[in-house]
C-alpha cells in the first residue's frame, strides 16, 4: 500500500487522509445519534480534535526543543509531520470524557463518535503501515552512480538506512535538503542515500555543487521508479530501513530537522530490538 493518496495532480500523505476519514466518520456518527443536540456534540468533537492537535504538536516541540531553539518560527510550520500522536490522542479523549461528565453533549453520541474516530485512525494506521520486511521492488531498482555506473541499495545494508527521494525542481525537496545534509554529518551510524528522481546527472551534479556540496551517497533513478512504487510519485518522500534493508517507515512530504530526528530515533530503537 502506498503511503500517499493521489487525487489528480495532488498527492496527500496517507496519515492525513486517515485523520480526515476519522474526523468525518466521528462527526457523522454524532449527528446520527445526537438528535436535537447534534450541534452540542459537534462542538465538543471539534474541541477534542483541536486540543488533540495542539497537544500533539506542543509535545513534539518539547521533545525536540533543542532543534527548535535554533529556529523558533519552525514551530508554526506544520508541514514537517512533527507530531506526538499518542499525547494528542490522550488529550482529545480526556477532554471528551470531561465533556460527557459535565453533560456538555449527549453521552452516547460523543462516546461512539470518539470510539469510531479512534478506531479508524489507529486501525487504519496499523493496517496501512509498511510491513517490516525487505521490499523486493527496492532491491530491483535500476540505479546509477553519478558517473553512470550501476548502483544498488543493497550496498548500504549493515546499518540503518534513510533513502530520500528528491528532485531539484521540487521546492520542498530543496527546503529539506539542509536538514538531511546536517543529519548525514551528525549520524555516521546511519546510511543516508539521496536518490534523485528522473533528472540527468549533469543537472543533479550542478545542483549539489551549488547547494549541498558536502552531501554524500547521491544516486540517480533515471526512470523515477522509486517514487512511482513507494510514494505514488509524491515528492519529497523518505524511506526508513533497518540494517537488514527492511522498510520500517515512509514519510511523504517535507521533513524538518526535528521531524527527521524523531524518525531516526525510531529506526534506531527498532534496529536495537532485533
Amino acid at each position: 500500500m502506498s503511503p500517499a493518496l493521489r487525487l489528480g495532480p495532488l498527492v496527500f500523505p496517507i496519515e492525513l487522509a486517515l485523520l480526515a476519514a476519522a474526523v468525518a466518520i466521528g462527526l457523522l456518527a454524532s449527528r446520527l445519534l445526537a438528535g436535537a443536540r447534534a450541534e452540542d456534540a459537534s462542538r465538543v468533537l471539534w474541541r477534542c480534535l483541536l486540543l488533540g492537535l495542539l497537544v500533539a504538536r506542543l509535545t513534539f516541540v518539547w521533545q525536540y526543543r533543542d532543534h527548535f531553539l535554533q529556529a523558533p518560527l519552525r514551530i508554526l510550520d506544520l508541514r514537517d509531520g512533527g507530531w506526538a500522536g499518542s499525547a494528542g490522542l490522550a488529550a482529545a479523549l480526556a477532554y471528551g470524557a470531561y465533556a460527557v461528565l459535565r453533560q456538555l453533549a449527549p453521552r452516547r453520541a460523543v462516546l461512539v463518535a470518539m470510539a469510531l474516530g479512534t478506531a479508524v485512525w489507529l486501525g487504519g494506521g496499523r493496517l496501512l503501515a509498511p510491513p517490516a520486511q525487505t521490499q523486493p521492488q527496492l532491491a530491483e531498482l535500476s540505479l546509477q552512480h553519478m558517473d553512470g555506473a550501476a548502483a544498488t541499495l543493497a550496498a548500504f545494508h549493515g546499518k540503518p538506512m534513510v533513502v530520500n527521494l528528491w528532485a531539484s525542481w521540487c521546492p520542498p525537496c530543496r527546503r529539506e535538503m539542509p536538514a538531511f545534509e546536517q543529519a548525514q554529518a551528525a549520524n555516521p551510524d546511519i546510511h543516508f542515500v539521496f536518490l534523485n528522481q528522473g533528472e540527468a546527472a549533469a543537472t543533479v551534479r550542478q545542483y549539489l555543487d551549488e547547494h549541498a556540496p558536502s552531501l554524500a551517497n547521491a544516486l540517480l533513478d533515471p526512470a523515477g521508479d522509486a517514487s512511482r512504487q513507494m510514494s505514488n510519485r509524491g515528492l519529497p518522500a523518505t524511506l526508513f530501513l533497518d540494517a537488514e534493508g527492511r522498510l520500517m517507515d515512509v514519510r511523504v512530504g517535507e521533513l524538518s530537522s526535528p521531524a527527521l530526528a524523531q524518525r531516526l530515533q525510531s529506526i534506531r530503537a527498532a534496529d536495537g530490538q532485533r
